[in-house]
C-alpha cells in the first residue's frame, strides 16, 4: 500500500473539534485581515478565503451577525452578501480565470455544513480537469496553490 503524507490534514481535523467560539464571528473583530485571510469587508458581511479549500480561490461570504437562519437574514444582509458574491466572481475571474464556479450554501449538518451555526456562501472556482482520483480513492484533496499565494492574488484583485 502506498502512503501519501498530508500533515496539513491534522489542522483540519483539530479545527473540526468542538470549540467555544465561532471563527466567522471572531476573525472580523480582531482586525488581522491578512492573518485570517479576510479579502474584503462590507457593511453587513465579509469575504474570507476558505482555510481548507476544495480548489485554489475557494472563498466564503458571511454576515457579521451570528446566524444560521437564511430565512431570517435582514434584507440589507442579503443584498450585501450577494453583492459581495458578485464582486468575488469578478475578482476570481481577473486573478485566476476559472472556467466555471460552484456557489452554494449548506444549511445544517446533514447538508454538509462543516460550520452549521454561522451561515456562509461558498464560492469555488472550477477548471476543466481540476478533479482527479485522489478524493475518491484516497480521501486526499490536492490543492495546486498555497493558500497565502491565493490570498495575495485575490486581495490584489479586489483592490
Amino acid at each position: 500500500m502506498d502512503h501519501i503524507f498530508a500533515p496539513w490534514r491534522m489542522t483540519y481535523i483539530k479545527t473540526n473539534e468542538p470549540t467555544n467560539g465561532c471563527f466567522l464571528c471572531e476573525y472580523p473583530k480582531e482586525e488581522r485581515d491578512a492573518q485570517h485571510m479576510i479579502i474584503a469587508r462590507g457593511q453587513h458581511c465579509f469575504v474570507i478565503c476558505n482555510a481548507f479549500p476544495y480548489n485554489p480561490g475557494h472563498l466564503m461570504v458571511a454576515p457579521y451577525r451570528h446566524t444560521a437562519d437564511y430565512v431570517h437574514l435582514l434584507p440589507e444582509e442579503v443584498i450585501d452578501m450577494h453583492s459581495h458574491v458578485a464582486r468575488a466572481l469578478e475578482c476570481l475571474k481577473r486573478a485566476m480565470n476559472p472556467q466555471g464556479y460552484n456557489i452554494g450554501v449548506n444549511l445544517g449538518k446533514v447538508s454538509g455544513a462543516g460550520l452549521d451555526e454561522h451561515l456562509h456562501v461558498h464560492i469555488v472556482p472550477r477548471w476543466n480537469g481540476d478533479t482527479n482520483f485522489m478524493p475518491v480513492f484516497s480521501d486526499v484533496r490536492v490543492v495546486a496553490e498555497a493558500l497565502e499565494e491565493t490570498y495575495r492574488r485575490l486581495r490584489d484583485a479586489w483592490k
